[in-house]
C-alpha cells in the first residue's frame, strides 16, 4: 500500500479561501515515510465528480484519506449542513475505486462517530493524523489488527484506541510550497491581496471556553513547535512567493514569551511578510504588541465573545472588558487593525446584557465586527451540558446537524435588535 490519494472535501471560502494545512500535514508525514501521494483540492471545482474520476482512474490509490473542515456553517440565520456533498462524494470515490476510505479533519474530529456514521467511510481518525495515519496504512498493507492506532474509529464500534496528542512536534515535518499544499487553480486564480496561507507554529488550547470545540480538534495541551523549524518553514514560503500568512494558532499570544521570540525570529531574519493572527484578549504586553507590529502583523481576529463582565465568565474566559480595552488600544496604538467579535444569546444573557455588549463594542470602535446571534453548540462542551439540564437538547442528541443555544427570551428580539444596530455600520459582518 503505497499509493495514497489525500482529499480536501471543503468547497466553502466562508469567510476568505482555505488551504487544507492539516491535509498538508499529514501529506507530508506520509512523503517522508516513502509513501506516494497526491492531493486533490476540492475548492473551486466546476465537476467534482468528474474530477474525482479522472484522479482515480489515472492514479490507482491504494486509499483514500478524505479530510473534512467545516460540518456546517455555525449560523443561526441560514443553518447550511455540509456533510451531504461529502457524502455523496464518498459514494462516487466508491464507485471509481475499491480502496479504503479514511476520514479526518478539524471537522470530523468533533463527531468522530456520528460523522463517520453518517458519510459511510470505512474508518475515520480523531485528531492530528501525522503519526496514526502512516501507521495505520503499514497495517492495513501487513494484516495486522488496527485496533492500536491513537484516535481510530470503525463503523459500528465507535473508538477502538483514546486519542494521543503528539507531544514531540519535532518529530512534525512542516508541509512546504508546491510539494505539499499544492494551490488548486480555483484558488490560484484568486488575486493575491486576497489568498493568506494558514500557518501553524503551536497547537491546543488550555483555555476550555465554554462553547469551544478546539479541544476535541486539538486537545488542551499547548504544544510548540521549535522557532527555528517554524521560520524556516515560514521562510521558505516566502521564498516561493508567497507574502500573506494567517497563524492559524487558536492564541497566537499564548505562551507570551514563545510569541515574542517568534517575531524576534522574523524580525532577524528580515521577512518581507504580512501576517494575521488569532489574539487571546489579555497578555499582551506593549513589547509583544511592538514586536508584532514590526514582524508583519496587519490584523488580529480579537474573540471577546462579549462585552460585559459577567457573561465572560458565563463564557469561562480568563480577562475581562478592562482587558479587552487595554489590549485593543495597545493594537491602535501600533496600527494593528482589529476584527471584534460578538457571540450574543448564550446562557446567562439578557436584553441589558447584549446592549451593554454593543455599547462596549462601539467604544472599541475596531476595523471590523462580527457578531453571531446564538451559539453552535458542541458535544463535550460546558454549552453542552447546559443545553441538557435546561432541556433544550436530549441526553442522546450527537449535535452533528446544526444546533444553537439562544435564551428563549431573546430569540426574535435578539435577531432585530442585531439587524437594527448594523443596519448603520458598514464595517459590522451578521
Amino acid at each position: 500500500m503505497k499509493k495514497i490519494l489525500l482529499i480536501a472535501a471543503n468547497t466553502e471560502t466562508l469567510n476568505m479561501p482555505v488551504l487544507p494545512l492539516g491535509l498538508a500535514f499529514v501529506n507530508a508525514a506520509l512523503m517522508a515515510r516513502g509513501f506516494e501521494t497526491r492531493t486533490l483540492n476540492l475548492m473551486g471545482a466546476a465537476d467534482t465528480k468528474s474530477l474525482l474520476k479522472k484522479t482515480i482512474e489515472e492514479f490507482l490509490p491504494d486509499a483514500i484519506g478524505i479530510s473534512v473542515r467545516n460540518i456546517d456553517t455555525q449560523d443561526i440565520k441560514n443553518p447550511v449542513f455540509m456533510l451531504d456533498p461529502v457524502k455523496a462524494m464518498i459514494d462516487w470515490c466508491r464507485t471509481f475505486s475499491s480502496a479504503p476510505i479514511i476520514i479526518g479533519g478539524a471537522g470530523y474530529s468533533i463527531y468522530p462517530e456520528a460523522a463517520l456514521d453518517y458519510l459511510g467511510a470505512d474508518m475515520g481518525i480523531k485528531g492530528e493524523g501525522e503519526t496514526a495515519f502512516p501507521e495505520l496504512l503499514h497495517k492495513i498493507a501487513t494484516g495486522q489488527p488496527v485496533t492500536d492506532i491513537p484516535g481510530l474509529y470503525l463503523p459500528g464500534q465507535g473508538a477502538v484506541s483514546p486519542r494521543q496528542c503528539i507531544r514531540q512536534t519535532s518529530d512534525i515535518d512542516f508541509p512546504l510550497p508546491g510539494i505539499h499544499l499544492p494551490i488548486p487553480d480555483g484558488i490560484a486564480e484568486i488575486e493575491a491581496k486576497d489568498l493568506w496561507v494558514p500557518f501553524q507554529t503551536r497547537r491546543g488550547c488550555p483555555m476550555d471556553c465554554s462553547y469551544c470545540s478546539t479541544g476535541s480538534i486539538e486537545g488542551r495541551l499547548i504544544r510548540k513547535f521549535s522557532i527555528k523549524q517554524a521560520v524556516d518553514a515560514l521562510a521558505a514560503w516566502a521564498d516561493a512567493g508567497f507574502k500573506q500568512f494567517f497563524f492559524v494558532d487558536n492564541t497566537f499570544n499564548l505562551p507570551p514569551a514563545y510569541a515574542s521570540a517568534l517575531c524576534d525570529e522574523i524580525i532577524t531574519r528580515n521577512l518581507d511578510i504580512a501576517w494575521r493572527c488569532i489574539l487571546y484578549p489579555s497578555e499582551l504586553s506593549e513589547s509583544l504588541a511592538e514586536k508584532m507590529a514590526r514582524a508583519g502583523c496587519r490584523e488580529v481576529s480579537l474573540g471577546f465573545e462579549s462585552g460585559c463582565d459577567d457573561m465572560l465568565k458565563q463564557f469561562n474566559k480568563r480577562f475581562t472588558t478592562a482587558d479587552v480595552r487595554k489590549t485593543s488600544r495597545l493594537l491602535k496604538k501600533y496600527h494593528i487593525a482589529q476584527m471584534g467579535f460578538l457571540m450574543l444569546g448564550g446562557p446567562g444573557e439578557t436584553r441589558d446584557t447584549v446592549m451593554q455588549s454593543l455599547d462596549f463594542m462601539d467604544s472599541l470602535n475596531p476595523d471590523v465586527i462580527k457578531i453571531t446571534a446564538g451559539i453552535r453548540i458542541y458535544p463535550d462542551t460546558l454549552l453542552a451540558k447546559t443545553a441538557r439540564k435546561e432541556g433544550m437538547i436530549s441526553p442522546d442528541d450527537n449535535l452533528l446537524m446544526p444546533t444553537f443555544y439562544i435564551r428563549k427570551e431573546l430569540d426574535d428580539w435578539l435577531i432585530s435588535t442585531i439587524y437594527a444596530w448594523v443596519k448603520d455600520r458598514p464595517n459590522c459582518i451578521f
